[in-house]
């Protein structure tokens, strides 16, 4: 039994589950439309240019969640469920998800996006253990704020050291799945690292390293 561990945006889904929400936002008139995708499409690319900063990032993205009701912003994530993540999701990564469920393997999906956005998502590949980016919660509504340090970079590998710390359970024999170059450190801790749907940068390197290359499209 080893832990594998999955990214989620690029890699389990064809595209990136925090802009595409962004994006529906903007369509149900819950954001200013002009602003909010111009924003949107800016942190976006400074993401894909290994340019991101992440606390700037979240303020603006966090936002809008501590404008409306927990209430309305689950029957807003359904929406989007149906909308933007089914038609993205990929049958070859359930398959590997399923591959490693067969050998006991205990699967862990680590992302930067935030819990709210990712959790229904993982769940839908039958993940249950998740590590995120976690929005701030009061007297249950969200304040805009992140709790504790964003899962991004080497803070993934902080989340993940807390959780081993926690559990007990072993980075002996782990697998990491990305497509990003930003993951870089999470995919140096594991035993066994695996690129899908590389970036430019990362593709570089995995081929000097001889890590796998596998893409699920």
């Amino acid at each position: 039994m080893a832990l594998a561990i999955f990214d989620l945006d690029r890699t389990l889904i064809k595209g990136d589950s925090d802009f595409l929400w962004g994006e529906f936002l903007s369509e149900i008139g819950a954001v200013d439309v002009n602003i909010y995708q111009s924003k949107n499409q800016y942190f976006f690319d400074q993401y894909m240019l290994r340019k991101l900063d992440i606390h700037e990032y979240l303020e603006f993205c966090l936002e809008p969640l501590s404008q409306y009701s927990m209430e309305i912003l689950n029957q807003w994530h359904q929406q989007f469920m149906n909308q933007k993540i089914d038609q993205i999701l990929l049958p070859k990564a359930q398959l590997v998800v399923d591959g490693h469920k067969e050998k006991g393997d205990i699967l862990m999906v680590i992302t930067s996006t935030n819990r709210f956005v990712t959790e229904p998502i993982v769940a839908r590949y039958g993940i249950k253990q998740l590590l995120a980016t976690n929005p701030e919660i009061k007297e249950g509504q969200y304040t805009g704020k992140v709790k504790g340090e964003p899962c991004f970079q080497f803070g993934k590998i902080n989340h993940l050291n807390k959780w081993l710390e926690k559990t007990g359970v072993s980075i002996k024999g782990a697998s990491f799945y990305s497509d990003s170059y930003n993951d870089l450190p999470m995919l140096e801790l594991v035993d066994y690292p695996i690129v899908v749907h590389g970036d430019d940068k990362l593709n570089v390197i995995a081929i000097e390293r001889g890590w796998r290359c596998l893409d699920w499209t």
